[in-house]
């Protein structure tokens, strides 16, 4: 499984990901990109886009792009808030669906 972890998330939270192929927005040269561009580029490469941003479900046409996204409800997107929410992803990435977002909170 391809994650690609958007620009305002920890890079460290990578290692939680075992068994994922796991880039970050910046390390692809994307930082700065604006979401429906970067969910474009983001579907070519991978299978599940990670964000902590609440409203792109509702900015954004899911259904349009080719990839699922999960979305990080924590706090803050600090690294110990976002960790302990690293076996939920793992737990539900065999059931997410392209085109579709899902929330994972604590």
């Amino acid at each position: 499984m391809k994650l690609l972890l958007d620009e305002c998330i920890d890079r460290r939270l990578a290692r939680e990901f075992v068994g994922c192929e796991v880039k970050t927005v910046p390390q692809m040269g994307w930082a700065g990109v604006k979401n429906g561009q970067l969910l474009a580029l983001a579907g070519a490469d991978f299978d599940v886009f990670i964000t902590v941003d609440r409203n792109l479900s509702f900015e954004q046409n899911l259904q349009q792009f080719n990839i699922a996204v999960i979305v990080l409800q924590a706090p803050s997107n600090r690294l110990a808030d976002l960790k302990p929410l690293a076996p939920k992803v793992l737990a539900i990435l065999s059931e997410v669906a392209i085109g579709q977002a899902v929330n994972i909170s604590a």
